[in-house]
Formats: C-alpha cells, sequence, structure tokens
C-alpha cells in the first residue's frame, strides 16, 4: 500500500472492520462517516443490525435529548411524570446523528457528557432521572471543505472514513469475539506516543484510543497478547486521519551519523535500535492511510497565522424577538419579548396540586413564565484591498483579479457584503463601498489599473477604516489583502523603503488588535517573508497564490474564503 493514501476498496473494508471492533468494545465511541452513498449505507446499516437505534433530529431540545418532564401526563396526573431521552433509549444500542457538523453546543455537551458517564442525570423542574446511556455514535458529516464535527465530539470517536465515491463491496459481517483481557507491552505503548507525536496528534484521547482498537483486533482474534500488527493495524485506523502534520524527515545520507548508543548493561532488555524498528513500522501504517483530503489540509496549514473561528461569517449575537430559538429564560413577556407557553406550563405542573388544584384548570404564577431567546447572526462584511501597484501588474495583477472574482463569488453566494480597496501609486482607492451586486463589484475590478508604487499601509488603512465603519453598523467585517507584501510607499508619501515597511507592519498590527478576521493571499511570483510577517502582524491567515490552472488556483483561493 503506497504512502499517498488508501486505495479504494482498503477504505471499505476499513470502515467494516470499525464496525466489528465497535461490537467488540462500544467503549471506542463510534464512527465518523463523511460522504454520502451506498457504501456509507452498507456501514451504518451493518453498524445498526439487530441493535436498538435512535437517531438525534437537528432540531432536538434537551428534553427530548436526556429527558424531563412529560408535559402532558404530568398535567393529566397532576403530578410530575418523568419521560426518558433519547440517550437513555439508545442504551445498549446506536445513535445516529445526521448532519452532525451543524450539532448544537448543547447537543454536542450533552452527547459527550453521557458517552463519558455512561449515565443521563436529569434533576430539574420536579423530576429526577438517572438512566444508563452507553452506546455508539454514527455521526455522519455531511459538510463540505472546512465544516467539521465539533472536536470535542471527534475526539471521542476512535474511527473517521470519507466514503465520497467509495463503492459498496459484498460483506457479511462475521460475529464479534468475546471481549477478554488482552496484554501489551512497554515498547507497544512507547511506539504508540511516539507515532501519535510525529504526526502531530496531540490528544491524549486519542492514544488511548489507539491502544484500545489494538486490543480490539487482538480480541477479534482470539489472542491472549497485542501483537506489532495489532499495534500498526491501530494506527492506521486512528492516528493517520488524525495527522496534522507530516513527519520530520529523516537526515541526509551525506550527513554525519549519530553516535553509536552507550552499552546495553540489560541485555535481557530489547534494545532502544528494536524500539526504533517498531516505532517505524507503526509511523508507515499510519501514514499509508493518510485520507484523501489530509494531505492538502496539511500543507494549506503551514505557514498561517491563528485561525479566526468566524472566517468571515457574522458573528453570533442574542435577540429578543428573532432569529434562531436558543431556549427560555424566566422573565416577563414585555418590551416585545415572546411567551413560551409551552415551557411557562412545563414549569408550572410539577406544582399544581400543591396550589390546590379541584378542577381542570392550570394555575400558573408570575414566577412560571418563561420567555423565548432568540440567536441572529449579524451580516457580514467582507474587504478585498488590492495590490494594483506596478509590481503586481508587472507579475500578476491578472491572477490576482481572478483570484478575486472567485472570493467575490464565494462572498455573494453567502449573502455577505463586498467592498473594494484598490493601493497604487501614492495612496489607496475605495473603488466600491460595501454592496451586494456582484455585478458592481466584477465592473469595478476590471476597471482597474495597474502602475506606480506600493503603498500597503495606505490599501491596509482604507480597509480598516471600512471595516470598523462596518462593525460600527451591526456588521461582522472579514479582510483580504492581496499584495506580494513588498511595500515601497510610506503614508506620508515618501519612497523610503524602511519607512513604508515599518507603516505597512503598524497598519497590520492595527487590523488584527482590532480583533478583524482576515485573509492574506502572496501574489508575488515568488513569496519572501514580507507577505507572512504582515499576516502575522494582522492575525491572519496566508497563503501563497499558486500558479496554476484555473481549478487548482479555485482551491487554494477557497481556502481562505470567508466561510
Amino acid at each position: 500500500m503506497s504512502g499517498s493514501g488508501q486505495s479504494v476498496p482498503d477504505v471499505f473494508a476499513d470502515a467494516m472492520l470499525a464496525v466489528r471492533l465497535l461490537r467488540v468494545d462500544p467503549a471506542l465511541g463510534g464512527i465518523i462517516l463523511r460522504g454520502d452513498g451506498a457504501a456509507r449505507d452498507a456501514v451504518v446499516a451493518a453498524l445498526c443490525e439487530g441493535a436498538v437505534v435512535r437517531r438525534v433530529p437537528r432540531n432536538v431540545d434537551l428534553d427530548r435529548l436526556v429527558g424531563g418532564l412529560d408535559l402532558g401526563a404530568t398535567l393529566a396526573a397532576g403530578r410530575p411524570i418523568a419521560q426518558r431521552g433519547l440517550l437513555a433509549e439508545a442504551n445498549g444500542g446506536v445513535l445516529v446523528m445526521p448532519g452532525a457538523e451543524r450539532a448544537d453546543d448543547m447537543v454536542v455537551s450533552q452527547l459527550c457528557a453521557g458517552m463519558d458517564s455512561g449515565m443521563v442525570v436529569v434533576e430539574r423542574d420536579g423530576v429526577a432521572l438517572r438512566d444508563a446511556a452507553r452506546f455508539a455514535v454514527v455521526a455522519l458529516d455531511d459538510g463540505i471543505e472546512e465544516e467539521r464535527i465539533a472536536t470535542g465530539l471527534a475526539e471521542r470517536l476512535a474511527f473517521r472514513f470519507d466514503l465520497s465515491g467509495v463503492a459498496a463491496d459484498a460483506f457479511r459481517l462475521p460475529d464479534a469475539a468475546p471481549t477478554g483481557e488482552v496484554a501489551v507491552d512497554d515498547e507497544q505503548l512507547r511506539a504508540i506516543a511516539a507515532t501519535a507525536a510525529a504526526l502531530g496528534v496531540e490528544s491524549a484521547r486519542a492514544a488511548l484510543l489507539t491502544l484500545r482498537v489494538a486490543k480490539a483486533i487482538a480480541a477479534l482474534g482470539g489472542w491472549e497478547a497485542v501483537s506489532d500488527l495489532d499495534i500498526a493495524t491501530a494506527a492506521r485506523l486512528v492516528l493517520g486521519p488524525r495527522a496534522t502534520r507530516m513527519p520530520a524527515a529523516e537526515p541526509d545520507a551525506d550527513s554525519e551519523p549519530p553516535p553509536p548508543p552507550p552499552p546495553d548493561d540489560h541485555p535481557g532488555e530489547q534494545g532502544n535500535g528494536e524500539v526504533r524498528r517498531l516505532d517505524d513500522m507503526v509511523l508507515e501504517a499510519a501514514l499509508a492511510s493518510l485520507p484523501r483530503d489530509v494531505l492538502a489540509a496539511i500543507a494549506a496549514g503551514q505557514g498561517r497565522g491563528p485561525i479566526s473561528r468566524s472566517r468571515g461569517k457574522g458573528a453570533k449575537r442574542k435577540s429578543p424577538t428573532r432569529g434562531r430559538a436558543i431556549g427560555v429564560r424566566a422573565g416577563l413577556p414585555s418590551g416585545g419579548l415572546r411567551l413560551s407557553l409551552i415551557d411557562t406550563l412545563r414549569a408550572a405542573a410539577p406544582w399544581q396540586r400543591l396550589r390546590g388544584r379541584d378542577d381542570s384548570r392550570i394555575r400558573v404564577r408570575r414566577d412560571d413564565l418563561r420567555i423565548r431567546r432568540f440567536e441572529t447572526r449579524a451580516e457580514a462584511t467582507t474587504i478585498f484591498a488590492v495590490d494594483a501597484s506596478g509590481s503586481s501588474a508587472v507579475a500578476r495583477l491578472a491572477e490576482a483579479k481572478g483570484a478575486v472574482e472567485l472570493l467575490l463569488a464565494e462572498a455573494y453566494v453567502k449573502r455577505a457584503q463586498v467592498a473594494l480597496v484598490a493601493f497604487r501609486g501614492e495612496g489607496a482607492e475605495i473603488l466600491l463601498p460595501p454592496t451586494r451586486s456582484l455585478a458592481r463589484a466584477k465592473r469595478a475590478l476590471a476597471e482597474l489599473p495597474g502602475g506606480g508604487g506600493t503603498p500597503i499601509a495606505a490599501g491596509l488603512a482604507a480597509a480598516h477604516d471600512l471595516a470598523l465603519a462596518a462593525a460600527a453598523k451591526g456588521r461582522t467585517p472579514f479582510v483580504v489583502v492581496l499584495s506580494d507584501g513588498r511595500a515601497n510607499i510610506a503614508l506620508d508619501g515618501s519612497t523610503s523603503r524602511a519607512a513604508a515597511a515599518g507603516d505597512a507592519e503598524a497598519a497590520a498590527k492595527a487590523i488584527g488588535e482590532s480583533g478583524i478576521a482576515g485573509a492574506f493571499v502572496d501574489i508575488s511570483p515568488r513569496p519572501r517573508a514580507e507577505g507572512e510577517r504582515l499576516a502575522a502582524a494582522m492575525g491572519a491567515r496566508y497563503l501563497a497564490l499558486p500558479r496554476a490552472d484555473a481549478g487548482t488556483m479555485h482551491a487554494a483561493v477557497r481556502a481562505v474564503a470567508p466561510a
């Protein structure tokens, strides 16, 4: 198997192996499945066969998820009646989460708490529940590009597979062997830790899950001890898909060899050379399982600055009257606040007997009133600052315009406002104030001439002013700079390169200190350190624009496009 990734049949076979391992050891948490089609359906069907299955709806509320007050039964009986939630109902079975990458934070936190404790505990609204909740999670990830399942949940699920375009082979799942105590030695533990470190997998959960998977593989074979091959297979299944970097390169053959190891005072123990050989075998197996998109994701992450969570999305804000419902709180329905009738009844129901209920009327008091809470997302404004100086015009202004057009289209699809700033000669010009008109943006871009000096500081300052103005209007700004990073015109109009570089860095720092998210696209023929320094000062993502065909450029540009 090559280190470039798995062949298509291997992905499906490994997913089915993961199903068998989950049956042997449900404490492995579950499996993340990307893509759609027959292969994914076959894996889900195999895991759910013969098991209790519950699906988590996208709009599930807290009471349905973990349990709580059964409002209808409570009102009929005049006393609190509890109902179990999905987590307790799935005990001993499988919990399927469609669209898991968009799961609400509340759902993720409750799910993680249940997986950690194996219990669901509810004590509110006059009811107390304590139920076992041990289940395997099937997280169906339908996201595109950077959309991913919440880290807290993903860390608890041992397996993840991308089944996009994978054909489902005929596969009969044999019965799982009973789990027994399986021995593992210290050198195998060290090999797991060394492989995780080499691949940049920082979570301790991943290493522990790798060990559990290796033991489950040995249990499937009916063996009493974990073999080195079991460790390698476990690393391939668990650590490979979690890799965040490639291992450090081996030293050149011409370099001076390392000094020989000291004499072994314990000839009965395995030497360091054998440990390294096991490490190499496990690491090679993990590298062989890198999914199709991992190498690209690792490469895209190199040299970037801090990544803003918003990535151009409007910031979430509380709203009293509109938006997505996020819960309720006690309060009076005044000043435009909306009463939540169901939650009000739920708060009043447990107390009906104490309030002297002697007929069918429900007695509601002021303290029972609940009002809805909503959350809206602020409108986003994406500001493009384009270097139209002579150096860029000679080099890659045409390609930069193509990249901006792609970014404009991305922003338009997400209903973001866009603005365009060009800097050349001795200053910067706002070619297009914030607008939703894609046609106007493209027309302004097409008419942009090139030539003159490179006043980067003026361009960044103009973009910063637009961003602050957008923020003052309640919008969320996102700044995208396309430049070679080599300033030669200072803010005072002088041609001192040192002053120009200092002004540019100060303007970049001002953007970063304002908390404005952004991206810096280096459009120079050969990217140099100036662009990376400005990106770091902005706290922005950095990307060198590739010389490539339209498809490759599109993929690279989308890496910094506002989400």
